[in-house]
């Protein structure tokens, strides 16, 4: 492929258009230089903005630490929680069987002398008291698992 006079002297044109821009481009940087002190002010400024930067970096590395800290206290809390109320819900679900047969002896048994049904009722009150208590240590048991769920929900 040859290029015809024209296309030489076209060549030869854009070559002197990039050449004087580069030239008045030179020019420009040279005559309008940034003075010193305009500098230094910039590169005390940048150096102020990475030291603030460095602290924030390390306040958030402090702060993760810590979150891991309490994310790892909860998660071991939450890990006993569960392995006791494995251990309780046996026991309740005992008790709840013993208060039901009582229940039927209770609906099934004849009538007895007043003091044999003075005796039960008092055994049933302190079986009813004790499934109360047991119910109670139980909704103790949920609702802290629920609260070390929602602590773990925030610091996720």
């Amino acid at each position: 492929m040859t290029l015809g006079n024209n296309g030489l002297r076209n060549l030869w044109g854009a070559r002197q258009l990039a050449s004087d821009r580069i030239k008045r481009l030179i020019d420009y940087r040279i005559n309008e230089r940034i003075p010193l002190e305009r500098l230094e002010h910039y590169y005390g400024k940048i150096d102020r903005l990475a030291d603030e930067h460095h602290e924030s970096v390390g306040d958030l590395r402090g702060r993760l630490d810590d979150l891991q800290r309490r994310f790892d206290e909860v998660e071991r809390l939450q890990r006993w929680t569960a392995n006791e109320l494995e251990r309780i819900v046996p026991q309740v679900a005992a008790q709840e069987s013993q208060l039901e047969s009582l229940r039927e002896k209770i609906s099934a048994a004849p009538g007895g002398d007043e003091a044999q049904a003075a005796e039960s009722r008092t055994l049933i009150d302190e079986i009813r008291r004790e499934h109360a208590q047991v119910r109670v240590r139980l909704t103790a048991v949920a609702q802290y698992e629920d609260r070390l769920r929602k602590l773990e929900d925030r610091s996720e």
